[in-house]
């Protein structure tokens, strides 16, 4: 019996560490793939500025005297959108990791500081950080209970916490997809 429990217990610790591994591994992945798509990005801007460049100065070398906004303002989209791009996959590689910018120097920082490091500034507090930490608290406060449980003889009360207690897990796991949808965007 104690052999049972202590190999069903390091089969689960086993498990939530691939699993824990395995998400980091994917995350690590994502962001190298964002950073990818940032520098050929940034490639792509600066193809754009020599483009500029040089038509600004043939113009100049022509001495023309009509405007060129015009004949630069097909470069100057695309690079208006590359760059909007490039803000998307930043956002995209805070989120991942976990962090967020300083509303006022625009410094990277973990996303539970109340306060920038680098500047001090006082940071909004976000609402979905709190959300996270009571379902996290409320799986724990479940696992402990399933574990007394099985430990006591049932019983009719036993019987109707365990009852409460699956109907409480089964409303968190309906949640969970909720919650890695909103996540995904």
């Amino acid at each position: 019996m104690i052999k049972m429990e202590f190999f069903d217990k390091l089969t689960k610790k086993a498990t939530e560490t691939y699993k824990g591994a395995a998400e980091k591994t994917s995350k690590l992945a994502k962001e190298t793939k964002l950073k990818m798509k940032i520098s050929d990005n940034k490639s792509k801007i600066d193809e754009l500025y020599k483009e500029i460049g040089k038509k600004v100065y043939q113009k100049h070398v022509s001495k023309d005297e009509n405007c060129i906004k015009d004949q630069i303002a097909e470069e100057l989209l695309k690079m208006d959108n590359l760059s909007s791009e490039i803000d998307s996959y930043h956002d995209q590689i805070l989120e991942l990791s976990n962090e967020k910018v300083c509303i006022n120097c625009k410094e990277p920082m973990d996303k539970a500081a109340k306060f920038c490091p680098k500047c001090g500034a006082e940071q909004p507090i976000q609402e979905e950080e709190t959300a996270k930490e009571v379902e996290v608290l409320g799986v724990e406060k479940q696992e402990e209970s399933q574990e007394v449980n099985q430990n006591e003889e049932p019983s009719e009360t036993n019987q109707e916490e365990t009852s409460q207690d699956k109907q409480s897990q089964e409303q968190q796991e309906e949640a969970k997809p909720e919650n890695n949808e909103t996540n995904n965007e």
